[in-house]
This record gives C-alpha cells, sequence and structure tokens, in this order.
C-alpha cells in the first residue's frame, strides 16, 4: 500500500464511523510521512492529526488499528 491510498482509507474510515464529511477529516488527517524501514522497522508512517481534541482522539483511534493491518507502507 502507498501513502496516499492509505490516508484515503483512513478518511473513509473516519466520514463513515465517526461522522463528518470527508473533506474535514481529510484536513484533520494531514499527510501521512513515510519513514525508512531501517530506522522504523515496525511501522514506517505516522500521521500528525490536527483539530479538536475530540477529532484528534478519532484518528489515533483508528490509525492504531491501520498500524496493525498495514505497517509498512510505500511513499507515493
Amino acid at each position: 500500500m502507498i501513502a496516499s491510498d492509505l490516508r484515503d482509507l483512513l478518511v473513509t474510515m473516519l466520514a463513515r464511523k465517526a461522522a463528518g464529511n470527508r473533506q474535514r477529516w481529510r484536513k484533520v488527517v494531514g499527510e501521512v510521512k513515510v519513514y525508512s524501514t531501517a530506522t522504523h522497522a515496525h511501522c514506517n508512517w505516522s500521521v500528525t492529526p490536527a483539530g479538536s481534541l475530540h477529532e484528534m482522539a478519532e484518528v489515533e483511534r483508528f490509525v492504531d488499528d491501520l498500524r496493525l493491518a498495514h505497517p509498512i507502507v510505500s511513499a507515493g
């Protein structure tokens, strides 16, 4: 999976399960940062959500699930 696909998947999950629209969640999620697997062997990506405390908590909750399913992603 590539980073942009992961972001789209996260935004879709948030819009469906946490309510709200995709545009807002896309802004809250921001970009997926991809790191080298040489230095991040277990999970090579992260997001830095920006929004209300509730929105950031929702993002983190879904990110935890996605890390289990997709720990390694490619840039793009």
